[in-house]
């Protein structure tokens, strides 16, 4: 059971085209328009400003430079499957950006991992100076 999205998208918001399929899959691909194309204009859409910011900094090929996230969903053989294919993977990188990341607390290594390097550079150092030339 999944959990519900924090941040439901409106469909409103998002633009579907179906398009042909590409790849194999005989007469049908050649013929039926099953793929979806979907578009989700970041900026423009109802999401918070900070979750549109999170969006918009991910590295990702599927956001274009005009912040539109484009994605073409093209794995089950009718337009309905692959449309609500589509809404699944947005709502996906939607969720995963939802929570802000966690600020990184520094922390000091502690007494004994200090000990612990210290000894193995010590013992490194001696397996070394063996190695030099050897004097009678």
């Amino acid at each position: 059971m999944t959990t519900p999205p924090k941040f439901p998208v409106d469909e409103r918001e998002i633009e579907f085209s179906a398009i042909r399929a590409q790849g194999a899959g005989g007469q049908n691909v050649n013929k039926v328009s099953s793929a979806i194309h979907l578009r989700f204009d970041i900026p423009a859409s109802s999401l918070p400003d900070a979750v549109k910011d999170r969006l918009l900094a991910l590295n990702d090929s599927r956001i274009t430079q005009e912040g539109v996230f484009v994605l073409k969903a093209q794995q089950h053989r009718t337009q309905e499957m692959n449309r609500s294919d589509a809404l699944e993977r947005l709502q996906e990188v939607i969720n995963s950006v939802a929570s802000p990341p966690k600020a990184r607390r520094a922390t000091k290594p502690t007494y004994g991992s200090k000990q612990r390097r210290l000894e193995g550079k010590s013992q490194r150092s001696a397996i070394k100076g063996l190695r030099g030339r050897v004097d009678e």
